[in-house]
């Protein structure tokens, strides 16, 4: 029945993710998780093993298992009951392999398109990337709604975003101009404004280190569009008196052909955050509000993996060249 298990979980309808990047990820995750385990066991004897490498019980739950449960419960929201009853042990068995492996594809980093060996964990290593390679970013923030905090707890209205009218946790997203994510992370309340959740990562500081790094934003960051006018690109401000009727024409044509254009260089980002909300937990989180800020990452790596092999357009040169004379 493991085996049956198995071969079903490692469908791509199940975990998300081809057989290829599946192999990859167990190769390089599966390393640091034993790591991680003779670490607790060393504390747990106080003292360097008696016995030699691989005695003792063996695990009969894997690794493999263990990553494919995580993989299918990102992707379609199972609960651990229920792959407990696929993989026939208990609720807290799956429980201690997701608590397990979901840290591990947390702290991965980000891919980055046509450098497999490279990989972004902060927003500085972003800034760098975009600097060095000429890269224009597009930001933009994500809501997802949780559980709402019991009655009476400290900071209950924090989580209620004025924008949806729900609990919520606003994460932000930077991607590249084909949409493939860079980085994703500054988890807050959904009561914090876009550009506050943002800032309080610090991104004021990374423009004014980075002065050639160039972003494309929408309305919730005019504030840094302001600061940083020749760097950041924000939708253009309506003009005054365009509602009125004797409000040119031309001018109101002009205002929303500016927006437009500014839309569509900046639509990227929506497709980036479309390909989180695949992954049911970041449809509707009803876990802890303490492991989202882990699953979000979990599940933004991954999506990165699998945007970074896309191939990379590039745009048509329109410099003129001369035409070689032909003799006649």
């Amino acid at each position: 029945m493991t085996h049956q298990a198995r071969a079903a979980m490692s469908h791509p309808a199940f975990c998300g993710v081809s057989d290829q990047h599946l192999g990859e990820l167990a190769t390089e995750l599966a390393p640091r998780w034993e790591a991680r385990c003779e670490s607790g066991r060393h504390d747990r004897r106080g003292g360097a093993r008696e016995r030699e490498a691989g005695a003792g019980p063996k695990y009969e739950f894997v690794f493999v298992d263990r990553l494919l449960v995580m993989l299918v419960h990102l992707r379609t929201g199972l609960t651990h009951e229920a792959l407990g009853v696929i993989y026939e042990v208990g609720s807290s068995t799956i429980g201690r392999a997701i608590g397990e492996i979901r840290p591990l594809l947390a702290s991965r980093g980000f891919a980055v398109p046509d450098r497999p060996e490279v990989r972004l964990r902060t927003l500085e290593d972003v800034f760098a990337y975009a600097e060095a390679e000429q890269v224009t970013l597009r930001i933009d923030g994500m809501e997802t709604q949780v559980r709402r905090p019991k009655a009476g707890r400290p900071g209950r209205r924090a989580f209620v975003s004025g924008k949806r009218k729900q609990n919520t946790i606003k994460t932000t997203t930077v991607s590249d101009g084909q949409g493939r994510t860079l980085w994703s992370g500054a988890e807050r309340p959904g009561r914090m404004h876009d550009q506050t959740s943002v800032r309080t990562e610090g991104i004021a500081e990374q423009f004014r280190q980075h002065p050639n790094v160039k972003a494309e934003v929408d309305d919730g960051y005019l504030g840094l569009a302001n600061e940083f006018p020749d760097q950041v690109s924000a939708p253009p401000r309506k003009p005054k008196g365009l509602d009125d009727d004797d409000g040119l024409l031309t001018e109101r044509y002009g205002w929303r052909e500016a927006k437009r254009r500014q839309s569509s260089r900046r639509i990227c980002v929506e497709h980036a955050n479309a390909e989180h909300r695949q992954w049911r937990p970041l449809q509707r989180y009803t876990g802890r509000r303490e492991t989202y800020g882990e699953t979000h990452r979990a599940v933004a790596s991954l999506v990165s993996d699998r945007a970074a092999r896309r191939t990379t357009r590039r745009k048509p040169s329109t410099e003129l060249v001369h035409v070689r004379t032909m003799a006649c």
